[in-house]
Parts: structure tokens; C-alpha cells; sequence
């Protein structure tokens, strides 16, 4: 070991337990305390000093330094000199830009809005839904709870706020969720399922209100945003990119919708916010995104899709009145799809069509003359193969107004004149006329049931 004293190092090595001064073997004592070995006299041992920096030169280097940092940095930049060797060295570059805040801006159809500036300018009008419900039953006869998320956006500063119908069909409490971190309970207005708006309304005043746009005036690759809660959990995200197509039919569990398509990013929980144009303004409503495999297994991506505000203002403004969409065109029928089983069954000569099952009496249908059996084959010269043909072509009308409707009916086609009715206020709050059926109160002795219809022909006609 090395013993240190007053900076005096001593070689000494440990035997038997004890510490002893090494000396060479032909040393003896009497020299040793003499300080010689083997006779010769010991030279001095070499004091070991603290070696002492060079403190003069380090401060001149540093204050070098920090003269190059703070000409760089007035120059428009830092750079960190990294030297090596002597060699050139590298180079670090770090910007001293100045962050610009980003400011809140009035939406007015006007005025163009960085990303940035849409988010701000309409975070607050979005809300998070978080809804409770029941899912059908177990197999004890229980009813399962259930608990879904969408997003949703403030259309009134009083707290009207308008969402999807998925998103909160069935629903026994809906809790709205604003940015501020906000929490209200809301109250379901009214809806419609076959366009997929419902419209909910929360105890508030005050609040910030989108301004809508007008979908119309979209082009394919203009640029959009969605904002919303995807997954129920990345609340209040933003996702950009442009319309893919206008006016694009899908069909979304037997609905068919006019529909704007997007690459804009879509999850579950997007359901129901707002898609937004680069003014700020609210042009559709999130509501569909193709899963991560097609029909046929393919992968696909980037395939989000949103209601046309333009579609549906007017009813969303029917609904916040009436509680539900009182011009929205009623035929007062159960309708169902003729398929080629069918028409071999009933002997019909054709196979495809809309199928009138029953007819309500007094109804639009029934004063328009349609019978049990008939089939709808076209509607002001446009071809109807099945009911989601019918739910897509009843969406071009309004209450009053007519349509020539083609018809087979008992081996010949005939044409009737049909004026579109109201639809009843029980039928809307009890949505028994839906795009699955569309059905009426009372019917003028309906048969529902294909193998009752088919006794019904042959065994009492």
C-alpha cells in the first residue's frame, strides 16, 4: 500500500500480518537508519506537491467562451464548438427563435387559420360524452350494463350540443365533459336514425359555440380537421388531413349515408365531433371510420368519413323544437327486401325490389293505393332493388312532397302517385319507423311474417 504524510509516498509491503519498510536484502539496519542501501547513501525522497492549475488561463478561456456564446446568440444563433483532438471539431446548432403564442382568433368564414389557430379557436366547443346504458340481457334475464364514449361539439352558447345517434341511442344517463374539465349531466332532446344526429342539452350558459360552414362548397383535397376523444381517453385531440371524395354513398349497418370522405385520423371516440374546414367552421360530423380490415381481409387505412352539416342543420333545428325531425318524409308501410327466395316462393316474376309487408291505414301509402304484396321497383325514375335503396331515396324528400312510385303488383307494373306524410310525433319519440322497417302505429291488417304472407295468398286470397 501507499502510506501519504505530508505528501511523502513510502513503498511498504504487509508479511505475517505487519507492515515493514521494504529495503534490498544486502541492507543493513545500521544503513538504514544511516538512509543508505548497500552502502551507498540514500538519495532524498521527492516531495510530491498538489500540481496547481493554471487558474489565469481558464479564466481567459472562459471568458472567450462565453464572448463567442453571446455574439452567437446576437447573431441569430447558439453553436457549440465540440473540438477533438485538434481536429475541426463539430458542431451543434440551436435556435434561438422566438416561440409565437398562439392567438385566439373569431371564426367568421373570412379569415384563413393555421392548425393551431382552428384548434384554439374551437378546443372549448368540444365536448367529451360518456354514456351508460344496457346492452341486452344475460342468461339469468339481467340486463347488462354497458358504457360507451363519443365527442360532440356546443351548438347554442345555452347548451344545445349535437352528437351522433349511435353514440347515445339507448341510453339511460349521458354525462357531457367540456375542456375547461366542466361536467354537467345532459338531457336527451331528440334524434334521428336514419341521418344519425341527435341533439342533447346541458344546464349551462355562456358557453362557446362553433360557427357552421357550408359542406357544399368542399372540394377534394381541401384541407380538414377533426377534433374529438378517440379511444374515450386521448380526450380533446386534433387530427388533420383533406377530403378524400363528396357526396360518397356507404352503407353503415343497413343505412345507407351521403357521406364526405377523409384521410383525417378517426377512432372510436370521434364519433360525433366536429369536422372542421381551414376557416374554423364546422362543415361535418364525425361519424363512421372503416375498421383496420376490409370486407374482403385487406388492410386499409385512412378511411374516415362525416355527415355533411349542410344535410341535416335544418333538422338538427327541428329537433332542438319539436324534439324530433317533424318534415322528415313518412311513407306509413313495413318495407322489407324481395330477394330471389322470396319471388320463387310468392311466384313472382321478379326478384328484386321493396316489398310492402303491411300498410297503415289512412297512411301516405294507403292513400296512395299500395297493397299488401306490392313491390316498389323505382321512385321518380330511380331503380329500387331493396329497402336500403328505399331508406336512401325517402332521404331527397320532405313532407308534401310527391313522387311517381313504380310498382309490381300481381304480375304487372303500375305507377301511383304518392305525397310524402309528417312523421307522427309517437312514431319519431318511439323510432318504430326505422331504416330496418319502415313502420307504422296501426296497420291495416299487416302480415309481418314472410310464411304468413305466403298463406295469406295462396290459402285466402
Amino acid at each position: 500500500m501507499y502510506q501519504d504524510e505530508q505528501n511523502l509516498y513510502h513503498e511498504t509491503y504487509q508479511e505475517g500480518g505487519g507492515e515493514q519498510t521494504r529495503f534490498p536484502e544486502t541492507t543493513s539496519a545500521a544503513d538504514a537508519s544511516a538512509g543508505t542501501y548497500g552502502g551507498e547513501p540514500q538519495r532524498p525522497v521527492q516531495e510530491m506537491k498538489p500540481v496547481k492549475k493554471n487558474r489565469i488561463g481558464l479564466k481567459v478561456t472562459a471568458l472567450a467562451l462565453c464572448c463567442a456564446l453571446v455574439g452567437g446568440a446576437i447573431g441569430g444563433g447558439i453553436v457549440w464548438g465540440v473540438s477533438n483532438s485538434g481536429d475541426s471539431g463539430t458542431t451543434i446548432s440551436v435556435s434561438d427563435r422566438t416561440v409565437s403564442q398562439v392567438s385566439i382568433k373569431t371564426v367568421d368564414g373570412k379569415t384563413l387559420m393555421t392548425d393551431a389557430e382552428v384548434y384554439a379557436a374551437n378546443v372549448n366547443s368540444v365536448v367529451s360524452i360518456n354514456v351508460t346504458g344496457t346492452s341486452g340481457y344475460n342468461i339469468f334475464g339481467q340486463p347488462v350494463q354497458s358504457a360507451s364514449s363519443g365527442s360532440g361539439f356546443i351548438l347554442t352558447t345555452d347548451g344545445y350540443i349535437v352528437t351522433n345517434y349511435h353514440v347515445v341511442a339507448d341510453a339511460q344517463a349521458i354525462q357531457v365533459t367540456l375542456y375547461s374539465g366542466a361536467e354537467y349531466e345532459a338531457q336527451y332532446v331528440g334524434g334521428d336514425e336514419d341521418y344519425d344526429i341527435a341533439v342533447l342539452k346541458i344546464d349551462a350558459t355562456d358557453l362557446q359555440a362553433v360557427t357552421l360552414g357550408d359542406s357544399d362548397e368542399l372540394n377534394v383535397g381541401d384541407h380538414v380537421l377533426a377534433i374529438g376523444n378517440p379511444l374515450g381517453e386521448l380526450t380533446f385531440s386534433m387530427s388533420g388531413g383533406m377530403v378524400s371524395s363528396v357526396n360518397r354513398t356507404i352503407n353503415v349497418d343497413g343505412t345507407p349515408f351521403n357521406m364526405i370522405q377523409t384521410d383525417t385520423s378517426i377512432n372510436p371516440g370521434n364519433s360525433g365531433g366536429p369536422l372542421l374546414n381551414s376557416y374554423g367552421e364546422v362543415v361535418g360530423i364525425v361519424s363512421a371510420k372503416y375498421s383496420s380490415t376490409g370486407s374482403s381481409g385487406e388492410s386499409v387505412e385512412g378511411l374516415g368519413f362525416a355527415i355533411p352539416i349542410n344535410d341535416v342543420s335544418s333538422m338538427i333545428q327541428d329537433i332542438m323544437t319539436n324534439g324530433y325531425v317533424t318534415n322528415r318524409a313518412y311513407l306509413g308501410a313495413t318495407i322489407g327486401t324481395l330477394n330471389a327466395s322470396m319471388a320463387q316462393q310468392y311466384r313472382y316474376d321478379i326478384t328484386e325490389g321493396a316489398f310492402v309487408y303491411s300498410v297503415e291505414e289512412g297512411g301516405p301509402a294507403d292513400q296512395a293505393g299500395l297493397q299488401l304484396g306490392d313491390v316498389i321497383t323505382a321512385i321518380d325514375g330511380t331503380e329500387i332493388t331493396s329497402l336500403d335503396d328505399l331508406t336512401a331515396a325517402k332521404k331527397n324528400y320532405v313532407t308534401g312532397d310527391t313522387s311517381t312510385l313504380t310498382v309490381y303488383r300481381q304480375g304487372e307494373t303500375i305507377t301511383v302517385e304518392l305525397t310524402w306524410g309528417e312523421t307522427p310525433a309517437e312514431t319519431a319519440s318511439t323510432q318504430t319507423e326505422q331504416s330496418s322497417q319502415d313502420n307504422s302505429g296501426q296497420n291495416n291488417g299487416s302480415i309481418t311474417n314472410p310464411n304468413d304472407l305466403f298463406d295469406y295468398f295462396f290459402n285466402y286470397r
